[in-house]
């Protein structure tokens, strides 16, 4: 390996890796932005799913908002072990600690997730009873996802090679572009 294949191969990585941390910035920079924009619409009109266009309305994708489905979940151990255990006494399990059967609790959760409360209705009596320790929370964090229609990621190719999206979404590194671009 000669002295210049050195030099092409240092140079070119030098190259990409500045190019990927502007990329990676920006995109960054837009992901926070569209999630922001997407709560705001699924509030205000209940949409999830939003159409990713070109500049000229071609559409290229489909970008979604995931996660935050509710569900139970205990979030006071104590109080849940303690409200099960006085309730529902054959539930009850006795080790070093006192406890209720996993599976008890993994039903009253399943439960709860499909009413949308923190309740349950005692099958036996047909008591409702509010569930100390545990409350409907999002099980991960609200983001979304980008899916490419057929051929979408080539038209964004097409178009970023045509010039058409430098300045939209990389002003930095749009012909005349840099530090001071607007």
């Amino acid at each position: 390996m000669s002295a210049e294949d050195v030099k092409a191969a240092t140079t070119r990585e030098a190259v990409l890796k500045a190019l990927l941390d502007e990329v990676k910035a920006a995109y960054e920079e837009a992901r926070t932005e569209v999630q922001h924009h997407l709560d705001a619409a699924q509030e205000a009109s209940g949409a999830r799913q939003f159409a990713a266009a070109l500049p000229d309305g071609t559409k290229v994708g489909t970008v979604s908002l995931t996660g935050g489905d509710p569900a139970a979940q205990i979030t006071d151990r104590a109080a849940f072990v303690a409200w099960a255990r006085t309730e529902f006494p054959a539930e009850r399990v006795t080790r070093i600690v006192k406890d209720v059967r996993e599976a008890f609790a993994e039903r009253l959760l399943d439960e709860m997730t499909a009413a949308g409360v923190p309740a349950v209705v005692d099958p036996e009596s047909g008591e409702v009873h509010d569930v100390p320790g545990v409350e409907i929370r999002p099980t991960r964090r609200r983001s979304h996802s980008v899916r490419f229609a057929k051929g979408g990621r080539e038209l964004v190719g097409e178009a970023w090679r045509e010039g058409t999206l430098a300045a939209l979404v990389l002003p930095a590194l749009a012909p005349g572009g840099g530090q001071g671009a607007a």
